[in-house]
């Protein structure tokens, strides 16, 4: 990309709750001289949350642009070199900013968790930004950073090692924190867009559906998102029970699409899944359970309300509305440890750890996808452009920046099968 943009980065979404977290961490973490500008939808808004910043963000520009405005889009991506965008869900309001960052040249982050949306961008999207040198980024919070990167730090020990390619890979997640208003009005999003369309179920379902190759898709058989067991099943070393984990159906598929778009170095006979800790009481088998059946039954549920006008309204009387969140104590109490545990081809074992402090869906967020953009803006990354993951897009480059900002990500090796 030519070095001759306005900005550096422009954050799109400043104004809502997890935008203003996210530029509230870019005052602090990016450096001196960065360019930044905030935009949104209106004036008064970005005004109002360039002020809350304070003296540091007074040279902020504003940008105006609205995410159905795709001339103001078009003119915001050529303004700048990456854009970051929190405005959700992206199924409704993100393709048309893309589509402007892929024409442009222009590399961009989200937090997106909706692989419609990813779904619909690869097949709009992906080869424009090829041709443009644009790095189109998806699912860089909570939702995917920690699962992407855990994986991939273990190709690169297994690589460093030489003990062959992963095979059975788990993810057991750790966390205390809330889920986001955002969160549930993505997955609404999606399960209206279902309602609309059953077709687009399968992309849901189907364990490869974000594959950048469906002819060198690994025959490993069924790959289930749903747990219930033992956690001695995964590695010895663990105890109590584990269940589903809520975002396992997303993260999956974007680790899958890394190792993919990487070549399929992990290996053809590479199995992941996600599951989180249901504890080690005599009680944890039924809140295991409860939790496995629990998504499911949400799913189904949502899916069917989704249908009618009625039902849609019954949903936004009892679920979190989008743009809200905790208090700024309730944030800071929280903290996500992800540990993710392979056996390699020649028989080696390996956990890797990836821990940090804060609620995940908010604070810890802010700074996943605040170091995302600091790396698409700042960072020597692969020369590789299109629709990608944040560890095809950034892996040891924004490894290396969140353990500078205190986040914990570490690979050891275990005792050989």
């Amino acid at each position: 990309m030519a070095d001759n943009r306005e900005f550096d980065l422009i954050l799109f979404g400043a104004t809502g709750f997890v935008g203003k977290l996210t530029a509230k961490y870019l005052l602090g973490a990016a450096p001196s001289g960065a360019r930044i500008a905030l935009a949104g939808r209106s004036q008064a808004k970005l005004t109002a949350a360039r002020a809350e910043l304070g003296a540091g963000a007074a040279d902020w520009a504003l940008v105006v642009a609205d995410s159905n405005d795709r001339s103001a889009l078009d003119a915001l991506a050529a303004r700048t070199k990456v854009v970051v965008s929190t405005v959700g869900p992206y199924l409704r309001y993100g393709l048309p900013l893309v589509a402007a960052c892929a024409a442009a040249g222009t590399h961009y982050a989200d937090l997106t968790g909706e692989p419609l949306f990813i779904r619909d961008a690869i097949d709009a999207d992906h080869d424009r930004a090829v041709a443009s040198g644009a790095k189109i980024v998806n699912s860089c919070g909570f939702d995917s950073v920690p699962s992407d990167l855990s994986v991939y730090q273990l190709y690169r020990r297994t690589v460093e090692d030489n003990t062959g390619e992963l095979t059975d890979t788990t993810l057991v997640a750790s966390f205390k924190g809330g889920v986001s208003g955002g969160t549930i009005d993505s997955a609404r999003a999606m399960m209206e867009a279902i309602a609309a369309d059953s077709s687009k179920a399968s992309v849901l379902s189907h364990p490869y559906s974000l594959s950048p190759d469906k002819s060198m898709d690994p025959d490993v058989g069924r790959q289930s998102d749903q747990a219930l067991q033992r956690a001695s099943a995964i590695d010895p070393a663990l105890h109590g029970w584990v269940a589903t984990f809520v975002m396992a159906a997303h993260n999956t598929k974007i680790v899958r699409r890394s190792n993919g778009l990487l070549g399929w170095v992990y290996g053809k006979n590479f199995r992941y899944r996600e599951v989180m800790s249901a504890g080690k009481s005599v009680a944890a088998p039924l809140v295991a359970a409860g939790v496995a059946g629990g998504v499911v039954a949400t799913m189904a549920v949502g899916a069917v309300l989704s249908r009618a006008s009625a039902g849609r309204k019954l949903l936004d009387r009892v679920l979190p509305a989008p743009g809200t969140g905790p208090d700024e104590k309730s944030r800071a109490g929280g903290w996500f440890t992800m540990q993710t545990y392979t056996v390699t081809t020649s028989g080696a074992r390996y956990v890797a750890t990836f821990a940090g402090k804060g609620d995940p869906g908010y604070q810890a967020t802010a700074v996943l996808l605040g170091e995302s953009g600091l790396a698409l803006a700042f960072d020597e990354l692969p020369e590789v452009a299109g629709v990608l993951t944040p560890a095809a897009a950034m892996g040891d480059a924004l490894t290396d920046r969140l353990r500078a900002a205190g986040m914990t990500i570490e690979v050891e090796r275990g005792q050989d099968r």
